[in-house]
């Protein structure tokens, strides 16, 4: 965990330069990482970017002049970091395997060759994680592809339920344990909407932007049309407590004592405190999008993409749409000028350049001292 000093990167699933990748196909051996090229700076905050024209077409040729960075609404000095397009790459596919997700078990059959365009011509290691209820590891993290390609095609039936949110944040802590030296994605293939996690939309917003991982995802419908009373409960219309934000009054009808004293503490200093304040409007917009598409909430939180699953084809295609797209990602960083623990929201803009469209993550969390 880091220290005050220390900001937890969240970069997206390859933080390539904008051009693309010419390192031949490889993979990084078992036994430890390979070298990177990539500079890490205290305090350093990465924000991948995509550009592209109305018509869907990849930018890749702007400058760092062309983009402005707000940090909670004040624009950073920043810089676009160059030759990160080698970084090796850890890669978790987490599958849904229950509830609608056993409708489209048989079509992840034969992806090999996709998959391996997708990981690009970068060292990798893939790990599948199959979830219904419960999130599995099918496939411990492999440098071999096909391995990984296989176990993917022959996931067993599971249960009724979707638990996305507990599966993103298992799959978080796997990645978690990998070296700094990787970066790390989810490839999230999953029905829209949530059923019967454990972890809360709160938790899930932090793992989603407190670590340097981007989530793909491709999203197909939902059988349930509720996403359960989680959502419901943290809605933003509730009236606060009589006596005060800060109260812990047992008696007060509008005291939720099922949140923690440092949420509550949080969340009272993002509506009293300026700084805050946009961070906590980012935060309620993402609990509001978590309650109609998990995976699309999740795939802008971090910087990723999200696409809505049709049938077999439109698969194979969108998987080829973000193999090409990640080396062709603008890496912008720059370091906080008000560095202050807690949620950071962050908005990339273009300068004069009404003709483009920029897409990057919204944020990332900053942790006091453990």
């Amino acid at each position: 965990m880091t220290s005050s000093a220390t900001i937890l990167l969240a970069a997206t699933l390859l933080v390539g330069g904008p051009m693309l990748a010419q390192a031949p196909p490889g993979a990084a051996p078992d036994d430890g990482p390979q070298e990177s090229s990539i500079t890490v700076r205290s305090n350093l905050v990465l924000a991948p970017a995509m550009v592209k024209t109305k018509a869907g077409a990849v930018v890749y040729t702007l400058t760092a002049d062309d983009f402005v960075v707000t940090d909670d609404g004040v624009e950073q000095k920043l810089r676009l970091e160059e030759n990160t397009d080698s970084q090796p790459l850890a890669l978790v596919i987490l599958a849904e395997v229950g509830g609608s997700g056993v409708r489209h078990l048989d079509e992840y059959r034969n992806l090999a060759p996709i998959l391996e365009q997708v990981v690009g011509g970068v060292p990798y290691k893939v790990a599948v994680v199959g979830f219904d209820s419960r999130a599995i590891v099918q496939q411990k993290f492999t440098t071999n592809i096909d391995a990984a390609a296989k176990v993917l095609g022959d996931l067993d039936q599971g249960d009724n339920h979707a638990a996305i949110l507990d599966g993103i944040k298992f799959s978080v802590d796997l990645l978690r344990k990998e070296p700094a030296t990787y970066r790390r994605a989810i490839l999230l293939l999953s029905e829209t909407l949530d059923n019967g996690s454990q972890t809360s939309l709160a938790e899930a917003i932090r793992a989603v932007s407190d670590t340097n991982t981007a989530i793909y995802s491709i999203g197909f419908s939902s059988v349930k049309a509720d996403v359960g009373k989680e959502a419901g409960k943290l809605s933003s219309d509730k009236p606060g407590p009589a006596h005060g934000c800060f109260s812990r009054n047992p008696d007060d009808p509008n005291v939720d004592l099922s949140v923690s004293r440092k949420t509550q503490d949080f969340d009272c200093l993002a509506m009293l405190a300026p700084p805050l304040r946009l961070a906590k409007m980012l935060a309620v917009f993402a609990i509001d999008g978590f309650k109609t598409n998990v995976p699309e909430t999740v795939a802008k939180l971090t910087g990723g993409e999200y696409f809505g699953f049709r049938n077999p084809k439109t698969l194979a295609r969108d998987l080829l749409t973000i193999s090409n797209h990640i080396p062709n990602r603008y890496v912008l960083s720059f370091v906080p000028s008000d560095p202050h623990v807690g949620l950071h929201a962050i908005e990339v803009t273009l300068k004069d350049r009404p003709g483009l469209v920029v897409q990057a993550r919204k944020a990332y969390w900053l942790e006091g001292e453990r």
